[in-house]
């Protein structure tokens, strides 16, 4: 429970950790606009040098939120606001942010993941597209960023032959920089 989105500030870090642990920390419309917020708040923060973005419990970012009540939010709002997160990450913040993978990053999270510029992944980190199971394209900058990490023809393969990834495959593609143990993940994470 908590704030979707809870801030701490320290040596010069700002740690974002998207907190919806009982929806494995879905993308909803609510939390996009605390991300966007957030990156927006930190580009123009003097004492912020670094943003480091993680999931709460075992899961970094199970993708978008399907569950929303449907007409609650017309899609074109969803994706103005998808639009805005990406470019507020990747141009409106000209600070470094890094990504802490803790355990799941499917689809719209994963896409998430990679439009952070380093990522670090626990043992137990698990990636997976989840694009083809619903028969939709990648979305949150994929198209763009995931051929940019691993190049063009293994980013086709990793999406149009979908299955999970586990943290070391995902250090092998080059979806991640680096691997550290589960146990020593949120030490390791929060010393950068």
């Amino acid at each position: 429970d908590g704030p979707v989105l809870p801030e701490e500030t320290r040596d010069g870090v700002l740690f974002l950790t998207l907190n919806l642990p009982a929806k494995k920390t879905a993308l909803s419309n609510e939390l996009v606009v605390a991300l966007l917020h957030a990156f927006e708040t930190s580009a123009a923060e003097d004492d912020v040098r670094v943003v480091g973005l993680t999931g709460s419990g075992d899961a970094f970012c199970a993708g978008a939120d399907l569950t929303a009540p449907r007409g609650s939010t017309s899609i074109e709002t969803t994706i103005d606001l998808v639009v805005r997160l990406v470019r507020g990450m990747r141009i409106g913040c000209e600070k470094p942010v890094v990504a802490g993978v803790g355990g799941i990053a499917i689809g719209a999270g994963l896409s998430l993941a990679l439009c952070a510029d380093m990522r670090i992944a626990s043992s137990k980190a698990r990636f997976h597209p989840g694009y083809a199971r619903l028969g939709t394209s990648p979305d949150v900058g994929l198209s763009w960023t995931l051929p940019q990490a691993i190049g063009r023809e293994r980013a086709l393969r990793f999406l149009l032959e979908p299955r999970m990834s586990d943290a070391g495959a995902a250090l092998q593609l080059g979806l991640v920089g680096e691997v550290v143990p589960d146990e020593s993940f949120g030490t390791e994470f929060r010393g950068y």
